[in-house]
């Protein structure tokens, strides 16, 4: 897994002095390789001891293991004339320079998603849409606008599935459900209240519930029996609306077309009908 990544997914988990060495290094991966470890605590005001914690929190053995995978991470991330595009806006950024980063942080995201995505939960979860009575989906904000992409592709290909953008739709609708069913939270940070709730409620019901989430120690997560993680980072004017839901597009769309292939024959024959009675609401079509 990606460090970065890693080190994302499990910050929001972590101490207020742990979480600022977890700020510094994301905030400078390059420079915090080049750094020892005293100088490090030093710049986070906490003490070497807790840098220790730190690494261990995100998987390394120790301080010498994160700066080489810090190195190895910031290198490959590094574009072909030596210079590590950041996906951050600056002030004075030109139109070219913020094109080129909002590609470079969507097309980050895309690749990371892919990478760390595990395909046991996946299949698992790919196993319980397909054999649902039910799809619920849950989501708010951007998260619910994913959630209604997903709601449209399945019910493309014949599947009973609902998306619940309004919260108490969403309470009510979860409270139906029974162990036929399956219900999907989606939600970048797994702390978006209303989602919780109706994951948590979904499953006290008998659903089975699969959460959408850049954070496996999260709230959302916790009430989920599958956890499909996303590797996005949100940056200046990027919260909850781009990189995010960027990758998860790319997690449903991967369920989507796993479910989609299981029944092969009836999916094709699906997306044609659906395709053809909408054919007429085209100007000029033939």
């Amino acid at each position: 897994m990606s460090v970065l990544v890693r080190i994302r997914a499990v910050a929001p988990s972590l101490r207020p002095a742990q979480r600022r060495v977890a700020d510094a290094v994301l905030r400078d991966p390059a420079g915090t390789a080049e750094l020892p470890i005293g100088r490090l605590a030093q710049d986070c005001a906490t003490s070497v001891a807790t840098v220790m914690r730190f690494c261990r929190s995100a998987g390394f053995q120790g301080y010498p293991e994160l700066r080489l995978a810090l190195a190895r991470e910031t290198g490959r991330e590094s574009a072909a004339d030596g210079a590590v595009l950041s996906p951050d806006i600056d002030r004075d950024d030109s139109l070219a320079d913020i094109v080129a980063k909002i590609a470079f942080s969507d097309a980050a995201a895309v690749q990371d998603t892919a990478a760390n995505l595990d395909l046991d939960a996946l299949a698992a979860a790919v196993d319980a849409v397909a054999t649902a009575r039910r799809i619920d989906v849950y989501g708010i904000g951007a998260s619910g606008f994913v959630g209604q992409d997903l709601h449209q592709k399945l019910h493309r290909i014949g599947l009973l599935a609902f998306a619940w953008p309004d919260p108490h739709a969403a309470l009510t609708s979860a409270a139906l459900l029974d162990a036929g069913c399956v219900a999907i939270g989606i939600s970048h940070t797994g702390s978006t209240l209303d989602t919780v709730d109706a994951l948590r409620t979904a499953r006290e019901s008998g659903a089975r519930t699969i959460a959408i989430t850049n954070f496996v120690p999260s709230p959302l997560a916790e009430h989920a029996d599958l956890v499909l993680t996303t590797a996005a980072r949100e940056t200046t004017f990027r919260s909850g609306a781009m990189a995010s839901r960027i990758a998860q597009l790319a997690v449903i769309d991967c369920l989507f077309v796993a479910v989609a292939q299981r029944s092969y024959d009836r999916t094709t024959t699906a997306l044609g009908r659906t395709y053809n009675a909408v054919r007429s609401r085209r100007i000029n079509a033939h």
